[in-house]
């Protein structure tokens, strides 16, 4: 099944005809459209899913020629080419799923990490996640006075001040995308519309998750809600199963579009920001004014673990925390990792609110509790039902822009939290109220300055300080523009240096958004030392300037014109020896992937897709921290090894590289290593083909198999690297528990050692063979097992006989080659 998007809208009728005038010469490929029976059916549309049909053999689970296929790819690139077809994509089970968990112990039946607990029953990606419990010993690590869990979430929030203010969401338009809510449920006293848009034949809620969520926003009894006058738009997106496609979210989406719905609600979330049709229509639906707030996922407490499209500019993206003011162990955290790998990401959550022990709504009536970030999201839409009807008088100055940034602007900044925890902070109601109504239009940022001397807030900018000839500190600013959907920045931004504050011995460049659509764009701010700071230590400041220009609105005849400006300060030290300088090697991994990647860690089998982009400071961050703990520098290199020198760093560090090298990157890498000696430190996951041949799976629900694209890591890459020194990885899978250098070490379906030097040195272990046991369900123990290789090359006098000296030389002069430990 494949989407079509269109660049218009067109009826359905002109729909098909372009499709079948697409696709008239194309040979062998029958397709037909897939019906669809909901109430957008008979509006014009951008979008519409068809089906080319490639004959499967399912029983066998191959197809049967490859001419089918090639056929079928004929297919796509005939309507490709239509000069009305804006893209198509394959038709996805969508992986956003609701985050959310009852708020009661729950008993994990087989414990990770048990080899015995082998099972091919995979699971969706979300599902786990979503029930996993707070353990006990977490809940009593310690002992502190805790604050009263409120009845009201809304009394905890001073809802009840807007309340008395005469303001209850009246006049606001709500639409819910969730599971669906019940007929006659006694809570809600304004349920404008039920509409159905699975391919179940029902209204109601099988789940109470819908149910909870409106409860939460609009509810007038018992356990209240924050605009209950507001008028409910249900949309039962997914089924009892918690199974949806992205077809039925995006003619949900046109219309409530068409229904001119003012705030939006997603509990939701996954991984899917390459999902295209999604996002545009995401973008579509701001551009109408719909406010849209979103969960940002309960992946937490890692690091870039954020859902879209919470992660998306124009989207309030929220994350949770406790009653005490807490950070929800729960919430995801950023970076967004859109921007990877060249870039860097930007900083979500937008605020965080209350989502844990949330009382809110049960199937039947009553009242349950439930925490998770789906809770946090409706807490904010129902805030902003509430916000909008309260200046419903200026409503001609609120949209997302607006609306986010009064959210941000009188957020409570939580102490001690970092901002890809917590963004800007904690909503707070009553100030968000004050802003709103005072507000003009303007343009803004998030973060509105970059202080690199601010910890934790900053971090990890502000944990390493910059030097002369770093690689640029790059942070990724969000262009909010409150003026109007669309706009631009006027001739480009300008740096101000402070010379009194050292200013000049900053360069500062940009790369930036040529057009801010929706609501929004970014500006990227390289920082970098000027060869002029020398040996100079201190604090450098200044500014930058931009103008953002938006077209006149209604009855206006002049541009609106705003003038933004960011505060930048930077710690600048002497530059640190080389033996010091690690260059973290970005550009080889993989942001998330468009395909089945499965887990480094075959062990996770309830949670085997990937979907984490690999970083030093998201998945990777521990290591980030120990090694600034030992005084380490590090930097991230976002492009080919061609573009760096050498001979400023010690050591090259490869983690779990996905992409190809190229024949230019691998002959400068084998001069520095031989020439400049440059030190390479790899870690390299697994890799077997007859082990990715049976982690596969059949979506009965996609109606395909999911193939592997690649294992932990690309080995045929890595090794066309490393044979230029006659090191090679084997195909080979193992596991275990041993102990290194006082160390305890758990190997995670890491490779061996396949080939290396003579003259070089190997740690050996013996490992449970764990590609024996994918493929034939028994363990086998194996013995010296080669699992850390350590080469020194030609020209730095080292003998390995003294393993003190070895170590002195460990990182500065060493080509070392390590594995999954």
């Amino acid at each position: 099944e494949y989407i079509v998007s269109f660049k218009g809208y067109y009826s359905g009728t002109a729909r098909q005809r372009y499709i079948t005038s697409a696709l008239r010469n194309v040979k062998e490929v029958s397709w037909r459209l897939v019906s669809r029976s909901n109430p957008a059916t008979d509006y014009p549309n951008r979008r519409i899913s068809n089906v080319v049909n490639v004959k499967y053999d399912v029983m066998n689970g191959r197809a049967q020629t490859s001419t089918i296929g090639n056929n079928a790819e004929n297919g796509v690139a005939a309507l490709e080419r239509h000069r009305l077809v804006k893209h198509v994509t394959p038709q996805r089970k969508v992986t956003r799923t609701l985050v959310s968990r009852e708020h009661r112990p729950f008993q994990v039946p087989c414990k990770e990490g048990d080899r015995h607990c082998w099972t091919l029953n995979w699971k969706s990606r979300r599902m786990a996640r979503q029930q996993e419990p707070v353990s006990d010993a977490e809940s009593f690590s310690f002992r502190k006075l805790m604050k009263a869990v409120p009845l009201q979430v809304t009394s905890a929030l001073q809802a009840d001040v807007l309340w008395e203010m005469g303001f209850s969401g009246k006049g606001v338009t709500v639409a819910i995308f969730d599971t669906g809510l019940p007929k006659s449920h006694r809570h809600f006293k304004k349920v404008k519309e039920r509409t159905n848009w699975t391919e179940e034949k029902t209204l109601d809620d099988g789940l109470g998750h819908g149910t909870f969520v409106a409860g939460v926003i609009a509810s007038d009894q018992e356990c209240l809600g924050f605009a209950p006058d507001a008028q409910l738009h249900i949309f039962r997106v997914f089924t009892n199963n918690q199974v949806s496609y992205t077809s039925w979210f995006l003619d949900a989406f046109n219309y409530a579009i068409l229904k001119k719905i003012n705030v939006l609600n997603l509990s939701i979330g996954g991984p899917d920001f390459m999902d295209q049709p999604f996002v545009d229509k995401v973008w579509e639906l701001t551009a109408n004014k719909v406010i849209m707030i979103s969960a940002i996922g309960n992946d937490g407490p890692l690091y870039g673990t954020l859902n879209n499209p919470a992660d998306q500019m124009d989207v309030i993206g929220v994350g949770g925390i406790n009653y005490d003011d807490q950070i929800a162990r729960f919430s995801s955290r950023g970076m967004t990792t859109w921007e990877l790998p060249s870039g860097y990401g930007r900083v979500k959550p937008d605020i965080v609110t209350y989502g844990a022990a949330v009382r809110g709504s049960s199937l039947k009536g009553g009242c349950r509790s439930l925490s998770g970030t789906s809770v946090a999201s409706p807490v904010v839409a129902g805030a902003v039902a509430l916000l909008y009807s309260a200046v419903s008088h200026r409503s001609d100055v609120v949209n997302p822009a607006s609306m986010k940034q009064s959210l941000m602007a009188s957020a409570q900044r939580l102490p001690g939290v970092n901002m890809f925890e917590q963004g800007h902070g904690k909503l707070d109601l009553l100030r968000a109220y004050h802003v709103l109504n005072t507000y003009k239009p303007q343009a803004s940022l998030s973060p509105s300055y970059i202080d690199l001397t601010e910890c934790p807030y900053m971090w990890p900018f502000c944990s390493q300080p910059l030097y002369v000839g770093s690689m640029p500190a790059l942070v990724n600013v969000t262009i909010l523009n409150g003026m109007g959907v669309r706009g631009h920045i006027d001739d480009k931004p300008q740096w101000h240096p402070y010379r009194p504050q050292n200013g000049h011995h900053l360069d500062v460049a940009f790369s930036y958004s040529s057009t801010l659509w929706p609501w929004s764009g970014y500006l990227a701010v390289y920082i970098a030392v000027a060869k002029s700071a020398g040996n100079f230590e201190g604090i450098a400041q200044g500014h930058v300037s931009l103008v953002v220009v938006s077209p006149p609105q209604s009855g206006e005849e002049e541009q609106r014109v705003s003038v933004v400006k960011l505060p930048i300060r930077v710690k600048i030290i002497p530059t640190p020896p080389r033996s010091k300088r690690i260059l973290w090697d970005q550009y080889h991994n993989l942001r998330y992937p468009p395909g089945y990647f499965p887990r480094d860690n075959l062990r996770m089998k309830n949670d085997p897709l990937d979907w984490n982009a690999d970083h030093i400071h998201t998945n990777f961050r521990d290591m980030y921290l120990h090694l600034r703990s030992k005084g380490y520098y590090i930097e991230v290199l976002g492009a080919p090894y061609t573009c760096f020198d050498a001979s400023q760093y010690g050591t090259l560090l490869l983690v779990d590289s996905e992409e190809e090298f190229f024949s230019e990157e691998m002959s400068k890498l084998k001069r520095d290593v031989n020439e400049l000696g440059l030190s390479v430190l790899v870690f390299s996951d697994w890799y077997n083909v007859q082990v990715m041949q049976k982690i596969k799976f059949y979506d009965e629900n996609t109606r395909q198999w999911w193939m592997p694209d690649t294992g932990g890591s690309n080995i045929p890459a890595l090794n066309a690297l490393l044979s230029q020194w006659s090191i090679a990885f084997s195909d080979q899978v193992f596991e275990g528990e041993f102990s290194l250098a006082e160390h305890a070490i758990y190997y995670a379906s890491g490779t061996s050692i396949a080939r290396f030097p003579r003259d070089g040195l190997i740690v050996t272990k013996t490992l449970h063979d764990q590609d024996y046991e994918v493929l034939h369900g028994a363990i086998k123990d194996v013995k010296d097992i080669p699992i850390l290789g350590l080469y020194q090359t030609l020209g730095a006098g080292i003998s390995y006989n003294d393993l003190n000296k070895y170590r002195r030389f460990l990182v500065l002069n060493l080509f070392i080659l390590l594995l999954s430990l």
